[in-house]
């Protein structure tokens, strides 16, 4: 029965109304990728500039200072989703034109005009009529000063949007806008596109220009983006051939968003449907967005306050979104369409596109032939289960497996995209299979009552067996959030000292390691929360922010180092050098696990912060880490800051201290040394490269040897080569752990 709904419209359009609405609700918000940002015209920004709410009536001079600023903040691409067909002030359509012209990175909108034509037969009697799809360009100062131009029409399915066109069809496969704007997006990688597409067919690859400025000074995006996918339509293998090649020049080396920036390419090419799900990311505004009038004001505010104007190398979508659906003039409603009315604007439609590109992630419809052998198979199991199982037993069965499949389903499109049916098996098919089951058993039931019956009848009277048949009975959670302490220790040369020792002589060396460890930890009132391999994470936690607790953790940590010198001296052909990092801050303390394995154990960001700082150790050179929280009003221990870090994975940046040894053990050359090293660390942020060098150098000269200097040393060389430009707020982010 599921087979034969899915095969006529209402199942696939039941999917698609309903079941991509449950997952994306299942599946919750997602994380934008870095690389897009919109630019929002909307009533704000009017009120802001005292300008009509209508944009159409705004100076394009505006646009014009807008394009300049977004390109010397370094924007990669500049993507209008407006129409420019019709002229406006002669200078001020000449200045945008002059603006799109530097830029030399903008993308215009196309507009779609559908016309009717009334066909006539010879004698005049009307035969029918003739729709002619016409696409209209901006004006030619602005299509010639553009790098490209494109439309964007957006599909309906009863009158919700869930899908885009990546390619016109009623207008010769003409790329539409998020398309183009990502080809040039990814024109920073295209010299190693075709020179993977060499390698996969030299022939091909002949048949594309090499050059790509020349694409940019001839405005030939547009042809470059058919060309290529005419070459991935006419063979298909090409595709293949060229991530295999992708694959095979990928080194541990590589720039990963290089490598994925590429593939992603290549995928959009392969992919041979004109349209795609849309992978929503959440309601409006979900996307990064800016108002108009603040991108404008920029060079009126203080760097501080431009720290979230961050746009290089970002693609910009400018275009309508209101914060009110009493304002909206273009919207389009979504699942993600929230219920006071205010749904996804046109320019976040185009938005989501682009990034879906980027990463590759659209939402994908399992393939049909699969779709059907999954609806298929699924009606039997079910159908098997309740044949076979007993009413209750069919129930919790049933809802076993709706569980298990939904989670399935969930996971593969939360972290693939791939869209697997949902009301069909989760609403239709099990109701189906219990009401079949029952019908079933109640036929076999029946059957075995009119069988007693009969067998009862030769024993006993009518009445009674009557009786009998009829009725036999005629013969007689506990969480709880916390203030916490996280310290992280890791093992150096672990893999090294595992090859080399056989496991029971690496067990009695690991056991005498972590008994140097969690002594000092347990002597101050620490808890070893979890232990991994050669790591150990132990935690201080009380309900209130408590000195004591800092005092603790930091004394645990001096001592840990201290004892793990002892026992690397001891320790004659096997030394464990060992790093720690601190953080503090609220953590949630509970059994966490599922099944039949829990753990009590913290979960929240502090924990893993405290694994980032101690990872810094390995960067810095150093031994004990620990976050200005950590050392904040804390007396009687002697440390140096070492500067502001955004660990890997993270977007909130902290403060680092060295954490060295009790304030009474410092001797006078460290007290020098750390001197020197504050003023060297405010020379570095300060941008004055060379004198912060002199500082750190001098360090060095003071400790003969100091890890943290030589890491600002090479840092300050690097900032000189490539400077970090005015926006740099001193703030050092490190990529790997």
């Amino acid at each position: 029965m599921g087979v034969c709904i899915n095969l006529t419209y209402l199942g696939p359009e039941l999917e698609e109304n309903f079941g991509l609405d449950l997952l994306f609700g299942l599946r919750g918000l997602r994380q934008t990728p870095p690389d897009v940002l919109v630019v929002s015209i909307d009533k704000e920004s009017a009120d802001a500039l005292n300008l009509p709410d209508d944009p159409r009536k705004w100076p394009r001079s505006l646009h014009a200072s807008l394009v300049e600023k977004l390109s010397s903040e370094g924007a990669s691409v500049i993507a209008f989703d407006m129409i420019f067909t019709e002229k406006h002030s002669i200078r001020d359509d000449n200045a945008f034109a002059a603006a799109l012209k530097r830029a030399d990175n903008t993308v215009l909108c196309e507009r779609m005009k559908v016309e009717n034509i009334l066909l006539r037969e010879d004698e005049g009697n009307h035969s029918g009529e003739l729709n002619i799809t016409k696409i209209i360009a901006p004006i030619e100062p602005f299509s010639q000063a553009a790098l490209a131009s494109a439309p964007f029409p957006i599909p309906k399915v009863s009158n919700k949007v869930s899908q885009y066109w990546m390619f016109t069809t009623v207008s010769g496969d003409k790329p539409t806008l998020p398309v183009v704007a990502f080809q040039v997006f990814t024109m920073q990688v295209y010299d190693e596109f075709i020179r993977i597409l060499k390698k996969a067919d030299p022939d091909q690859s002949d048949a594309l220009p090499h050059d790509k400025n020349a694409i940019i000074n001839t405005r030939g995006i547009g042809k470059l983006i058919q060309d290529i996918r005419h070459i991935f339509q006419s063979e298909p293998e090409i595709a293949e051939k060229m991530l295999e090649e992708l694959q095979k020049s990928r080194t541990s080396s590589t720039d990963q968003k290089k490598y994925q920036i590429i593939r992603s390419l290549i995928k959009m090419y392969q992919n041979n449907s004109n349209s795609r799900y849309l992978n929503f990311y959440g309601p409006a505004r979900s996307i990064p967005t800016i108002p108009y009038y603040q991108i404008l004001a920029m060079k009126e505010r203080s760097s501080e306050d431009r720290q979230q104007f961050d746009i290089k190398g970002k693609t910009v979508f400018i275009g309508l979104s209101q914060l009110s659906p009493i304002d909206q003039r273009e919207s389009f409603y979504t699942v993600y369409s929230e219920s006071h009315g205010l749904d996804l604007s046109g320019i976040e439609i185009v938005a989501t596109a682009f990034a879906n590109l980027i990463e590759d992630l659209p939402v994908q419809p399992v393939n049909f032939r699969v779709y059907l052998i999954i609806i298929f198979f699924w009606g039997v199991g079910l159908g098997i289960i309740c044949k076979q199982l007993s009413t209750t037993a069919t129930f919790y069965s049933i809802i076993g497996l709706i569980t298990v499949y939904m989670i399935l389903a969930v996971f593969q499109f939360k972290n693939y995209g791939v869209w697997y049916p949902v009301i069909t098996t989760i609403f239709v098919q099990p109701v189906l299979a219990i009401f079949a089951g029952l019908g079933w058993n109640y036929i076999e039931v029946r059957h075995e009552r009119q069988n007693i019956r009969k067998a009862l009848g030769f024993y006993l009277p009518d009445n009674i067996a009557d009786q009998l048949s009829a009725n036999i009975e005629s013969i007689h959670s506990s969480h709880q959030i916390v203030f916490g302490i996280c310290l992280s220790t890791d093992a150096e040369q672990y893999s090294s000292l595992a090859e080399t020792m056989v496991p029971k002589e690496l067990g009695n060396f690991m056991n005498r390691y972590y008994e140097t460890i969690f002594k000092p930890i347990k002597e101050h009132g620490g808890i070893v929360s979890d232990v991994i391999g050669d790591s150990v994470l132990a935690i201080w936690i009380s309900a209130y922010p408590e000195s004591v607790l800092k005092q603790g953790a930091c004394t645990a940590a001096l001592e840990i180092s201290r004892e793990m010198l002892k026992f690397n001296k001891e320790s004659v052909n096997f030394k464990l050098p060992t790093r720690i990092g601190l953080h503090s801050g609220h953590i949630l303390m509970g059994n966490i696990g599922a099944i039949d394995h829990y753990e009590y154990r913290p979960v929240g960001d502090i924990v893993n912060t405290a694994t980032r700082i101690e990872g810094l150790n390995k960067y810095l050179k150093t031994q004990i880490l620990v976050t200005k929280e950590v050392i904040n009003n804390l007396d009687g221990f002697f440390t140096r800051e070492i500067g502001e870090f955004k660990l890997a994975g993270k977007t909130k940046s902290v403060i680092i201290h060295e954490l060295v040894c009790r304030l009474e053990e410092a001797n006078e050359q460290q007290r020098k040394a750390y001197v020197v090293f504050t003023v060297a660390l405010e020379l570095f942020r300060k941008r004055s490269w060379d004198e912060a060098i002199g500082e750190f150098q001098e360090t060095i000269n003071i400790l003969g040897s100091d890890g943290p200097s030589e890491f600002y040393i090479k840092l300050c060389r690097q900032n000189k080569e490539i400077d970090p430009g005015e926006l740099w707020d001193g703030v050092i982010a490190m990529e790997k752990k």
